[in-house]
């Protein structure tokens, strides 16, 4: 299931436990954002076929962390279309670290995977029509990132923040306080529309924000009350 959320932007759903794609066909290159999980790419591949794009012409797939049901369908991809991600997340994609990737607890193998770009925080992407600003917002995995073109105002928010202030968990790999952090500094910033990794779009902003550094201080606050 497919919707142009705007012009050149289609929010891609392919199903659970997959997370939600992002495609964004730019003036200079086809940008997809979180291929999603392995077994349903062959969902993913038929909502592109419908959107009339076929995968040999995306350009670059960004993985916005760690996770397999975000990256997973990169195995499918990877020899074909250049795949980025921040330098911590690359570092525990390539070296297959189960732990962190959590690959064998949704059935799969996670050896095999490739990046070819380690990205870093503020690294561009210029479409041309389109001016993707990478912010790394560690917190539920050390190596997530976001999204964020300011001249649109549009941020894709990997699992970092979800509409009405939802947050995800910490996983081994990150902590409350880089999370309150980077929440914190998404909120200075001005977007008008928020596109998750799951669920829906926001599209108050910057109330929802407000309660996800509410949500993470009162979470803090339970896990170093109770350990």
């Amino acid at each position: 299931m497919y919707d142009e959320v705007l012009p050149g932007l289609y929010m891609i759903k392919t199903g659970k436990p997959s997370c939600t794609s992002y495609l964004i066909l730019g003036e200079k290159m086809n940008v997809l954002i979180d291929p999603g999980i392995n077994q349903n790419f062959g969902i993913l591949k038929k909502d592109l076929r419908n959107i009339e794009l076929k995968t040999n012409q995306l350009n670059i797939i960004v993985n916005t962390h760690e996770h397999v049901d975000h990256f997973g369908a990169n195995i499918y991809l990877q020899n074909k279309v250049s795949i980025l991600a921040h330098r911590y997340a690359a570092t525990k994609i390539i070296s297959a670290d189960d732990e962190v990737l959590l690959c064998r607890a949704h059935g799969h193998d996670p050896q095999g995977y490739h990046v070819h770009l380690w990205m870093e925080n503020t690294d561009v992407l210029d479409l041309g029509n389109w001016f993707l600003k990478v912010l790394h917002t560690p917190g539920h995995t050390s190596g997530s990132i976001c999204i964020y073109d300011p001249r649109k105002k549009v941020l894709i928010s990997g699992d970092t923040v979800f509409a009405k202030g939802t947050i995800s968990n910490i996983s081994s790999s990150g902590s409350y306080g880089e999370y309150i952090n980077s929440l914190a500094r998404l909120n200075t910033m001005k977007i008008d529309i928020l596109l998750p990794g799951h669920g829906n779009i926001s599209e108050n902003v910057e109330e929802d924000i407000e309660k996800a550094i509410h949500n993470a201080k009162m979470k803090h606050k339970e896990f170093l009350n109770h350990g």
